[in-house]
């Protein structure tokens, strides 16, 4: 196996392993002190308990008020305008072994994207933008389409949803902690800890939660780079197409991307890359070569991205370049 692989993919599990681990553990250890250990283990369990069901709703039904919002409208295999984008689909579904082909889906919304989704009760999905479509030539959407159902094929909606339990257990129990030292000036079961104690230790959690949300950030941007990685592995040519891609997506929504990186240091490049323009724009594929063959140089300090759920591009570019056909 690839190094650079296997180092993601350690990363993961380690990353995973310590969020869930450290999260537990920190809930548990301030509810046994602030409630004492039988009311504290009966309130991070009723906490989980709740976040699990509106979660487990919301990953059943989430799918529905997605294609809503997004206008999608599905594409078939005999659709006489769409059905190419279906073809590609099932094309990059074969490579990646799935049994059966995820639902194509156009969305009807003004900036390019393509995204996959899905549960049980809806099915896996995957969905593309219609600017997306006019952006990328067909091999890239090949592409584009690998990476999106590497997702599908990780499960990363379902291992992100029961990693995202954690910031979300701490925010609860911070949030008990704040009332109860607000409407107590006698908290912590007999513990001796006064009101203002427990006060001060809500909020100091709930500001816990929002580190551990930067955490559940980070793994993100590994299970991100983990389908690029899927798509430079199975489908022809994907490592060259989705760094086109990937450049592509970035001029045309910051059509002054290029020269910005070409003057400014990548401390002010992160600038760059935050900011999108009211409307896409045509990209020439030069352009977006040159764009990747500076990527593949540019040197991006760690906390870029620190607060994106994607990695930097230029990461991106560079992980690709080590793997990958």
């Amino acid at each position: 196996m690839n190094l650079a692989i296997l180092k993601l993919k350690l990363n993961m599990i380690l990353a995973t392993i310590g969020i869930l681990l450290l999260g537990f553990a920190l809930s548990l250890a301030v509810a046994d002190y602030a409630f004492g250990a039988t009311f504290g283990l009966g309130l991070i369990l009723s906490i989980l308990i709740f976040l699990f069901f509106f979660n487990i709703i919301q990953w059943l039904f989430g799918p529905y008020l997605i294609s809503w919002a997004y206008r999608t409208v599905e594409v078939t295999p005999n659709d006489p305008v769409y059905g190419w984008l279906y073809n590609i689909v099932a094309e990059v579904a074969r490579y990646n072994n799935f049994k059966q082909v995820p639902k194509v889906y156009i969305a009807d919304v003004p900036f390019p994207n393509a995204f996959a989704y899905g549960s049980p009760i809806a099915g896996k999905r995957i969905a593309f933008t219609l600017p997306i479509l006019r952006l990328l030539n067909k091999d890239e959407l090949k592409a584009v389409a690998g990476h999106e159902l590497g997702h599908l094929k990780h499960k990363d909606v379902e291992l992100l949803m029961a990693v995202g339990l954690i910031p979300a257990l701490i925010y609860y129990l911070g949030w008990w902690l704040f009332w109860g030292g607000v409407f107590s000036g006698n908290g912590g079961n007999g513990r001796g800890n006064n009101g203002g104690l427990l006060f001060l230790i809500g909020i100091a959690m709930m500001a816990v939660s929002f580190v551990f949300q930067l955490f559940v950030l980070f793994l993100n941007r590994m299970r991100e780079a983990y389908a690029d990685v899927n798509s430079a592995l199975t489908v022809p040519g994907g490592k060259e197409n989705l760094q086109l891609a990937l450049a592509k997506l970035t001029l045309s929504m910051d059509p002054e991307a290029l020269e910005r990186f070409k003057k400014r240091s990548s401390t002010n490049q992160l600038a760059s890359m935050l900011f999108f323009a009211g409307s896409t724009e045509e990209v020439p594929t030069w352009n977006a070569r040159e764009l990747v063959e500076i990527w593949k140089s540019v040197k991006v300090p760690w906390y870029a991205d620190i607060l994106m759920d994607h990695p930097h591009p230029a990461k991106r570019i560079q992980l690709i370049e080590k793997i990958g056909k």
